[in-house]
């Protein structure tokens, strides 16, 4: 009998699922996570997980891992000392960079730009010259190259890139370069920009393709590692790191791709956010993951992820598709604090993380945390261990919130209240990125609410947007790890393809479609994907002819065939108004092509839960003094293992399960549906005639 395993490292816990392949059963654990060393955690999760499913881990076949070394190394500034080779001419490409500055009209009296990763002293040029259609213009000087990359090898470089004008067109002389530097440079890994992203425009091209050197090292430590780590654990362990736009890729494409993975944490739980969801009958999601470190949310739309061809992290930007994702420093971990020259609370985004964490874990930390004020709320109820096995120090949360209401002057219950409430006006406005800014109504879609500390806050945010139910899903705490086990090997093949539609037709654009499927179809079947259950979604980027933006649509085969171009250029005008309110009468231009290919993912069995009454009477174990709208009140507390299909639980209650903590405020109703999964709503909630098709302003 086999075992798939999905494993999430975050700031502060790692969670497990472990799935039989055959029966579909599921068991989950969250240990610690370990920052000097992740894959000390994740063995000492598979440890766990593997005794409550009472199984040998050498019986683990499979392990899906969604890992922030990546997303870390950038936030960090811990990567690799990069060189670079540009064409002559283009040294200073990562210098010039786009002519943007981040905030408002002043932003730039404030603005710190930050160097790039491969700095000017470790670049150098090659002397070579290639057409925007792929013809050889000037041949590559190879002795003068040898020459540069002997100068270069004296500046201790640990990665190297190249980034040739118009290489997309022509690889030849990237290529050559590359064999050049494995004899100049032994050992030293080599990243081209026609393989990491072989699409026009040299600064987003280089700047990706450096965000992939300077990843790379750490990354291949961290996987070869993990490998070998899970190699003494079972023979052949196959494992699969999950991809920012929520595919599976290889570890060995993971090790010479890593600048696919920036996003990998996060967009385990948007997967599974989206299986769980749509059991519950809800495609119209804003997800919410809150962990000790950070608050994630993404947009779902009929039941699919919304994808963005960039991914941000910090301030780079690499063109490298990602789930939509937004970050905001908010979680459990999430530091308080009041400044003294403006005496004004302030949450975040400073973490305790995992070492020492909140004065609550007792383990050294001192300082006022999101988690220690919902201690103080009484929103974590004494008899509950966080985790299934970790104790909460009251006294010690009470005395660090002191610090905040003894700043502001008010009670302890006011000062942890205000905590509680700014840090959830900051998950809103992540939430706001995601909906309201492009065109969404939060209003028209439900909630769901995930990670150790997203049920805690998912009653609030969804009084704050409007959006309801709160969704709160069976096992909140490791839906990530759900979303890892579920997942699909993915992999996408892209051509850019620079076209007025005047001057091309649908037969040629489905052509080299088809082909670009074709290739990411045999990398999969590599991966011993079965061809006949590869699905190919079709993306193209299209902008009016003249003008710089671009926007990407899907675009269904069949359409095409039957509607021609009309089939993409509808689209396209559709989106654009959706933006900006407008679409012009210009010709339209395609820019890009990308194609797509993702495996099947596994089933999973969900735990049918026994039907009951609407009384929960008989998953109460007490109750709690807690602090809800400014008020005492008296919670009840639940068991959510004892809780049945159409139990009601009024609130103010708390339901604890071992990987997270639910708390419904008062004059709320959280309602047990078929799925397992807890949906509040308002008490005397009309739920609209047709939720999640309006836009805003609509």
């Amino acid at each position: 009998m086999s075992y798939r395993l999905g494993v999430d490292v975050g700031g502060t816990f790692t969670d497990l699922l472990l799935v039989n392949e055959k029966t579909g059963k599921t068991w989950s654990a969250k240990v610690p996570s370990t920052p000097a060393d992740q894959s000390i955690g994740v063995l000492n999760g598979i440890k766990r997980v593997c005794e409550r499913a009472g199984i040998d881990p050498t019986e683990i076949d499979h392990v899906m891992h969604g890992t922030t070394v990546a997303t870390n190394t950038v936030l960090t500034g811990t990567g690799a000392r990069c060189g670079l080779v540009t064409t002559k001419g283009y040294k200073q490409v990562l210098q010039i960079a786009r002519s943007f500055v981040p905030g408002g009209l002043g932003g730039w009296v404030i603005y710190n730009k930050s160097l790039p990763m491969a700095p000017l002293a470790c670049t150098i040029e090659a002397d070579e010259r290639v057409s925007a259609k792929g013809e050889v213009v000037h041949a590559l000087d190879e002795g003068q190259l040898r020459s540069s990359l002997r100068e270069l090898k004296s500046k201790d470089i640990e990665a190297l890139t190249v980034s040739l004008i118009n290489s997309f067109a022509n690889d030849t002389h990237e290529k050559r370069i590359r064999d050049i530097a494995a004899e100049e440079l032994p050992g030293i890994p080599v990243s081209l920009s026609s393989e990491v992203v072989p699409e026009m425009q040299e600064y987003e091209r280089t700047v990706t393709t450096v965000a992939n050197s300077y990843v790379r090292p750490r990354v291949e430590r961290y996987v070869r590692n993990l490998k070998s780590k899970l190699s003494i654990k079972g023979e052949e362990v196959k494992l699969h790191i999950l991809r920012s736009d929520g595919g599976l890729a290889s570890a060995k494409s993971s090790e010479e791709f890593p600048v696919n993975l920036l996003m990998s944490g996060p967009a385990g739980g948007v997967t599974g956010a989206v299986w769980v969801a749509l059991q519950s009958g809800f495609p119209n999601l804003l997800t919410v993951d809150v962990g000790g470190t950070s608050t994630d949310v993404a947009l779902i739309q009929d039941g699919e992820p919304r994808l963005r061809r960039e991914t941000t992290v910090g301030d780079v930007t690499v063109r490298a598709s990602s789930v939509d994702i937004r970050t905001v420093g908010a979680g459990g971990g999430s530091i308080a604090h009041v400044p003294e020259l403006t005496k004004a609370l302030r949450v975040g985004p400073q973490s305790a993380g995992a070492d020492p964490g909140p004065a609550a874990y007792g383990k050294g930390g001192t300082e006022p945390t999101v988690t220690d004020a919902n201690v103080v709320l009484g929103y974590l109820p004494e008899m509950q261990k966080l985790g299934g096995d970790m104790n909460l120090n009251r006294e010690l949360s009470a005395k660090a919130v002191k610090k905040v209401a003894d700043a502001l002057q008010l009670s302890l219950h006011d000062a942890a209240l205000g905590i509680y409430n700014i840090v959830n006006e900051n998950m809103v406005g992540a939430l706001r990125l995601v909906s309201v800014e492009q065109g969404y109504d939060p209003r028209d879609y439900a909630l769901i609410a995930f990670g150790g500390a997203g049920p805690l806050h998912s009653n609030a945010l969804s009084i704050l947007l409007g959006s309801w139910p709160s969704i709160i899903p069976p096992g909140p705490g490791v839906l990530c790890a759900l979303g890892d086990a579920t997942t699909a090997v993915r992999d996408e093949r892209a051509r850019t393809f620079v076209r007025k539609f005047s001057d091309t037709n649908a037969k040629d654009i489905e052509k080299i479609l088809k082909a670009l499927s074709a290739e990411a179809s045999k990398s999969l079947e590599q991966e011993g994907a079965n061809r006949a259950e590869l699905n190919t979604s079709y993306q193209v980027d299209v902008r009016y002819h003249g003008q710089g933006l671009r926007l990407t649509v899907s675009v269904d085969i069949k359409d095409l065939q039957k509607q021609g171009l009309k089939a993409i250029s509808d689209q396209f005008d559709e989106e654009h108004k959706r933006l900006f309110t407008f679409a012009l009468p210009l010709e339209h231009e395609l820019v890009t092509l990308r194609a797509a290919v993702q495996g099947k993912g596994i089933h999973i069995k969900r735990q049918v839960l026994a039907k009951g009454g609407s009384d929960p009477k008989p998953a109460v174990v007490g109750s709690q003094k807690s602090y809800m709208f400014g008020k005492d009140v008296t919670a009840t507390v639940y068991d959510r293992a004892k809780l049945k299909v159409g139990n009601k639980v009024k609130g103010p209650a708390i339901v604890m399960e071992m990987d997270s903590t639910t708390v419904i405020l008062p004059k709320h109703t959280g309602t047990v549906d078929a799925s397992g999964c807890i949906l509040i709503y308002p008490n005397g909630y009309k739920a609209p005639k047709k939720a999640g098709s309006k836009k805003a302003g609509k």
